[in-house]
Formats: structure tokens, sequence, C-alpha cells
């Protein structure tokens, strides 16, 4: 059995700064971590591989320097990872990103699972897992909390739906989308954090697969941030005095005087 794992890297802070001109988020001197969510789908794949036996590859697009987060996701124990890193991936919006994944998925090849985190914790759009499994043409679920069984051809799961939660069973291959229900990450040891050092990231770039340069970056990136900006929150308040008489008729015309 073959997992993989979709990575991203996200700014590892609640003050997320965005660049005026570009419209894009600012990572300069930004500590950078693996979205959380995907620490989920990481474990998940790992209990998988340890449950049934599998091979997990970790696959995700980034700059360079994102090559430092998959090593971290090889200390997680993942078997290999594969960085898709190119100046032609660059200002992807998640239609854009998903398609770079598939071909980089395609690269990999042989797939059984395909396994996201539920969402990315700096875009929150929830679309790339879906988008990708369309992409690919294969069968997906969101939002499992709970992987039942694992057959030859197909897989029995726990979903959450808005009325409480959802026993399906879906066919191989397919991805999924897990929730942080599912389990609990584990920590690195001293040991695989050592071993992670000397790992060999795989490094593909825009040439080493077979994608359409007009599907991907900002050519293919049908959704473009037009302006962003920081909501004005003001509040005024006003202090009544006088007796509470008084203070009743001078309410009563304040709010009498408000436009609706």
């Amino acid at each position: 059995m073959k997992i993989i794992v979709c990575i991203k890297q996200v700014p590892g802070t609640n003050e997320v700064k965005m660049d005026p001109e570009t419209n894009t988020i600012i990572r300069e001197n930004v500590p950078a971590i693996i979205n959380p969510f995907d620490t989920y789908a990481i474990e998940e794949a790992v209990r998988i591989k340890e449950k049934y036996g599998a091979e997990v590859f970790g696959i995700s697009m980034g700059i360079p320097a994102a090559a430092e987060m998959m090593r971290e996701a090889v200390s997680l124990k993942i078997d290999k990872a594969v960085l898709l890193t190119d100046r032609k991936f660059a200002g992807s919006d998640t239609l854009a990103t998903s398609y770079a994944l598939s071909k980089g998925v395609e690269k990999i090849g042989g797939y059984d699972l395909i396994i996201c985190g539920k969402q990315a914790t700096d875009g929150d759009t929830a679309q790339v897992g879906p988008s990708l499994a369309k992409t690919l043409g294969i069968a997906y679920a969101t939002n499992i909390s709970k992987i039942i069984e694992i057959k030859k051809d197909a897989m029995r799961c726990m979903k959450i739906t808005d009325d409480g939660y959802e026993e399906i069973e879906i066919k191989l291959p397919a991805l999924i989308t897990v929730v942080k229900e599912i389990n609990m990450p584990r920590l690195p040891s001293i040991k695989s954090i050592k071993k992670a050092k000397k790992a060999e990231i795989e490094i593909v770039t825009f040439g080493d697969i077979d994608a359409d340069e007009e599907r991907t970056g900002l050519k293919g990136s049908p959704t473009q941030v037009r302006k962003t900006f920081v909501p004005v929150h003001e509040v005024n308040s006003v202090e009544i005095k006088g007796s509470p008489g008084e203070k009743a008729e001078k309410l009563a015309e304040i709010l009498l005087s408000i436009e609706v």
C-alpha cells in the first residue's frame, strides 16, 4: 500500500501581514511551521503503515526553504519527502496549487490513498483536498474523524456532518481530508530527528513534471486578491448622567435618534 500525505508550510504566527503591492503573505522573518491540520494527516498515515503495512510519501509545494519542514515530516515517520518548488508555481491559488500537486502525485505514482489536513491555517479555504481529488479523477471524502477498516479496494470511515456522524465506504484509490478528532499526533524521537537531518528531500521543479504552464502559478489562478485591509473597529460610547428618570429619558432620545 502506498499513501501520500499533502503537507503545507504556513506562518507560525497569528499576526500575518500582507504585501499591499502583491497582495500575498509576507513570509520574510516569519517563523514557518507544518500546517497544524496536516500533522493529523501525517499521524494517521503512519498509524495505517504500522497497522496494515504501507509506504508513506509526503508531498508539498513551496519555496526551497520548505525542505527543512519536510525533514520535520520525516522525523514524524514518513518514509520519503517530495518538494515541488519553482518560480513558475509562485502565486498559485487553490486551483493552480491542486493542479501542480496532482502532477507531483502522478510523478510519485501507484498510490492507494491520499490524506490531507482539513484545511490550512493561513487560507482556511478547505478547497485543495477536494480539488486535488477532482483533478486526479479519484473518489474523495472530507472531514474524516476515524478510519474504521481498510480492505484491498475500499475503506470504511467515520465522517463528521452537520447533523452528527456518518459511516461511509469509499473506493480506493481515494483522497480523504481529516479533522483533529482523528488522532493525537506524536512527537518525534531523538533518533528520528537525527535520521531526518540526513534525509534526502526530492526536489521537483516545473521541468520535472509534465505540466501546463497556463495552469500553474498566477497564470493558472482564476481567483486573485484585489485588495487587503485591516477592518476598522470603532466604538463610540456616551455617558448618561442624572437621576434614573433623566437617564431613562436621555436613553430614549438616543435610541429614537438612531436610524435603522
